[in-house]
């Protein structure tokens, strides 16, 4: 890949079915318009927990993505430059207003990418994180926070964003820890940094047998005993009178 030729090829390549496949997921699930208005996809992504690859929009399994995934994304333009990791829960009840808000559940900035360097491992570095004595070599920002869902909601799309960081200038981690997890609003968010989307991707997440015990380890203890229900809804008056007749 550090040849254009070949770049040249795997572009072709991936814009003949898997970009499709995937422009597909985020527009049928509407990751776009509804966390971002825009996104022009120039770079591939795979999304994986362990050994296994997530395809776009997958449900995964609480006990499975309590633990950060591993990403590659494969970009075809030359150079190296610094990226910006998103992931933002966009189904979060608001049960006081009936309504939807957006969770951030992790941000990691100033990661290198090129198109021989594919590979973000989160995991390793977390590690190296907790190593770093200086803070400012430090990548991650919000740390992991593991997917979750009440009884009796609707699945969760989590959206996973790449994002360019404008002229390879590196972010202030320590500014960009002091950011709210709840209410997040991703198009500021980029606005405000100077992000530009190269790519994203999603997974699932909803109510399953693990998911209290997940809660219970990230502190949500109170959150484990709420159960969502859907509003009786009143047949319309014809309808009643219909009823009542026969």
């Amino acid at each position: 890949m550090n040849k254009p030729i070949y770049r040249y090829l795997a572009d072709k390549k991936w814009r003949q079915y898997k970009r499709l496949v995937l422009e597909q997921r985020l527009t049928q699930m509407n990751v776009v318009p509804d966390l971002l208005p825009t996104l022009d996809i120039v770079a591939d992504i795979d999304l994986g927990f362990g050994r296994k690859n997530i395809p776009p929009g997958e449900v995964v399994k609480s006990l499975i993505s309590e633990s950060m995934p591993r990403l590659n994304v494969q970009t075809f333009t030359p150079g190296e430059r610094l990226v910006t990791v998103l992931v933002v829960d966009g189904d979060v009840p608001v049960l006081e207003r009936d309504t939807f808000a957006y969770r951030c559940h992790f941000i990691a900035s100033n990661i290198p990418l090129s198109p021989t360097k594919t590979s973000i491992p989160l995991q390793r570095i977390e590690q190296e994180d907790r190593k770093a004595s200086d803070a400012s070599a430090k990548k991650i920002a919000v740390p992991w926070l593991s997917p979750w869902a009440h009884k009796g909601a609707p699945y969760h799309r989590l959206a996973v964003f790449v994002f360019e960081q404008k002229n390879a200038e590196a972010l202030d981690i320590a500014k960009l820890s002091q950011i709210k997890r709840e209410n997040f609003n991703v198009r500021s968010f980029a606005i405000k940094n100077k992000l530009n989307a190269i790519t994203a991707t999603l997974f699932r997440t909803q109510w399953d047998d693990s998911m209290a015990g997940v809660m219970e380890r990230a502190g949500l203890k109170d959150q484990i005993g709420i159960e969502l229900k859907r509003k009786r809804i009143e047949p319309l008056p014809y309808k009643r009178r219909t009823e009542r007749m026969r």
